[in-house]
């Protein structure tokens, strides 16, 4: 009914940067918080960022003042802006998002299917 579909990541050295887009499609109605967790290996999954529709960002101490992420630069997307990029960043980086289906007025909660990010000289 809802679905993310990321974009960007792969390889950047130390200290570079990338960019990741998550666009949400699908029977929606609306779009409230919509954010990006990560999983490194062996780690569990992680609250990078998020943001609600209209609201202040959110982030984990370990990206604050490195990352930014934006909404809606399109309809129903969230942008993270990564600088700084440091070893430990390197994960798999998912798109979520709270919605509520069109019609059906069901709460859902969705992820993208998530995008690698590797962080290495």
């Amino acid at each position: 009914q809802v679905q993310l579909a990321e974009s960007g990541g792969g390889l950047a050295q130390p200290g570079g940067s990338l960019r990741l887009s998550c666009a949400a499609s699908g029977s929606i109605f609306s779009i409230n918080a919509m954010g990006w967790y990560r999983q490194a290996p062996g780690k569990q999954r992680e609250l990078v960022a998020f943001i609600r529709s209209g609201g202040m960002p959110n982030y984990a101490d370990s990206v604050k003042g490195r990352f930014t992420i934006s909404r809606d630069s399109a309809p129903n997307t969230v942008d993270l802006q990564m600088n700084s990029l440091k070893p430990e960043d390197t994960a798999v980086y998912y798109c979520n998002a709270g919605a509520t289906v069109r019609d059906t007025y069901k709460y859902l909660e969705v992820w993208g299917q998530g995008t690698l990010v590797t962080v290495s000289s």
